[in-house]
């Protein structure tokens, strides 16, 4: 074999997945068809659970001095936003952070991983067997060889050769709609214009480097296939119809056309080949939720495709993935539909009286305490849980660990997020009563961190817990509040057995 894994595509879903899979020692090498890094960036933001990530990794001192945060997020573009400084989050905030600083962090920390990144490198198409899958590459000088792997993952877009040749299907809807956005060097507005053209729906956000960004829909340019190549004349006409004014804009850095169509892969695999990020679903860009999207699916499929190549995985622990994040990306592409349909709906002469009205009343459901957070769940991917095994398991399982402060025996104060940093399974003793060393040396000492703790953080969900094992993505795998060690001790083999496989 040339290699363990073979990713396909050099953006953020497939440099955080090499990450994770050379983090568990997996051999990763990364086939990207773009010669240079991506300069422009589509994507703006890391959402809460995204931030989470890259802080369970040891990553967010390298992410946060680059960005800004925002305690609030729009969904449909509503007056009243989605408060994300009342989750249950130590990062109740999305970061601002452009697309191509967030895939510079990542790629710097692939190559200190020693994950091998090929760029100029255009894949052809993918064949697998019994014993691995091959990808047919055509490199930088013209020439074309064939790269094999025990896996390989189409992390290349929204157009995936890899999901092509792997005969899934990418089922959904066509495009619709269109959008248009522009990041400029020079704007030239009157005061407070700026901000009347944000009341009349145009997104304008101030990027690094001093350019400014514009993203509008344009009734009378809303049907234009995004195919069509945006001119400056084109942006400056649809601003001024819009808003009553062009800004001035000028030297055009970027502009670009983007559509609604929504698909979501039959399948996120196919035997030795995954999908993930845009090759697994695609949307139109509502709340920001395609990145953070990807990134999630990446660090879901890294550990299991690490233990599989490792030889310890359980049975059906690769299938998980598709049955964990596939739920998601569909519960995405449902919530950007229906931002979409309020946007658009908006723009539509005979629809834009009671669109308003439906605009309105959405407005004041968002004001609800209730209704907001449930929303923001969504969208910052806090609430994401995932299908617990058996029905009879504890409350915890499957939904994300909360980041309580600890302090453990001849460790002092941590956090549970600093324990995930090395990618393992972490299992923790709550209530105080050492856990049996032999529970984890008994060939689980390589997957597993176990500690004794004491907690000193108010969290309801955790009392009465006496032992949780945590998942390397954050999740949890197993909790009882069963009190007597002996008791669950059979508890706890079980659980191990089930996530981290047989003992070594």
């Amino acid at each position: 074999m040339d290699t363990d894994v073979i990713v396909v595509g050099a953006g953020p879903t497939g440099l955080m997945l090499a990450c994770e899979l050379a983090l568990a020692g997996v051999r990763t090498r990364i086939l990207e068809r773009r010669t240079e890094p991506q300069r422009d960036s589509r994507a703006l933001s890391l959402h809460p659970r995204s931030v989470e990530l890259m802080d369970q990794r040891g990553l967010l001192d390298r992410f946060l001095p680059l960005g800004r945060t925002v305690p609030g997020w729009h969904f449909a573009g509503l007056r009243t936003q989605l408060d994300f400084s009342t989750l249950d989050s130590r990062h109740g905030y999305t970061l601002f952070l452009a697309q191509a600083r967030t895939e510079a962090i990542l790629e710097q920390r692939a190559h200190e991983l020693g994950v091998e990144i090929s760029r100029g490198h255009e894949t052809l198409g993918v064949r697998q067997d019994g014993d691995g899958a091959e990808v047919e590459v055509r490199g930088p000088g013209g020439g074309t060889e064939t790269v094999r792997g025990l896996y390989t993952v189409g992390c290349d877009g929204g157009r995936s050769v890899v999901r092509h040749a792997a005969g899934i299907d990418f089922p959904g809807t066509d495009e619709t709609l269109t959008g248009v956005l522009g990041d400029f060097k020079v704007v030239c507005p009157q005061p407070g214009a700026l901000d009347a053209a944000r009341a009349r729906g145009v997104i304008v956000a101030p990027l690094e480097g001093g350019l400014t960004r514009f993203v509008y829909l344009d009734p009378e340019r809303m049907r234009v296939p995004a195919r069509e190549p945006v001119t400056l004349e084109e942006f400056r006409t649809s601003l001024t119809r819009i808003t009553g004014s062009d800004f001035g804009v000028a030297e055009p850095r970027w502009l670009s056309r983007f559509g609604n169509a929504t698909r979501l892969a039959e399948s996120y695999r196919s035997g030795r080949v995954l999908l993930a990020g845009d090759a697994a679903h695609i949307h139109f860009p509502a709340a920001g939720q395609g990145l953070n999207t990807g990134l999630q699916d990446a660090v879901n499929l890294g550990w299991k495709l690490a233990a599989v190549v490792g030889g310890w995985a359980p049975p059906g622990l690769l299938d998980s993935y598709d049955g964990e994040r596939r739920p998601v990306g569909r519960s995405v592409t449902e919530n950007t539909e229906v931002q979409t349909l309020l946007a658009e709906l908006t723009l539509v002469a005979q629809y834009q009286r009671p669109a308003a009205a439906l605009r309105k009343l959405f407005d004041q459901l968002l004001t609800m305490a209730e209704v907001n957070r449930r929303l923001a769940d969504q969208v910052s991917a806090l609430g994401t849980r995932y299908p617990p095994p058996d029905p009879g398991t504890d409350p915890l399982v499957g939904r994300r660990m909360p980041d309580v402060g600890l302090t453990a025996a001849g460790t002092g104060a941590t956090r549970v997020y600093e324990l995930l940093a090395r990618g393992r399974f972490v299992l923790l003793t709550l209530s105080g009563a050492p856990t049996p060393r032999e529970a984890v040396a008994a060939g689980w000492e390589s997957r597993v961190t176990a500690l004794a703790v004491d907690r000193h953080d108010e969290h309801a969900e955790l009392d009465g817990v006496t032992e949780v094992l945590v998942r390397p993505d954050g999740h949890v795998a197993w909790a009882t509040r069963t009190p007597d060690d002996g008791a669950r001790g059979d508890e706890r083999a079980r659980a191990l057995a089930a996530w981290a496989g047989t003992p070594s």
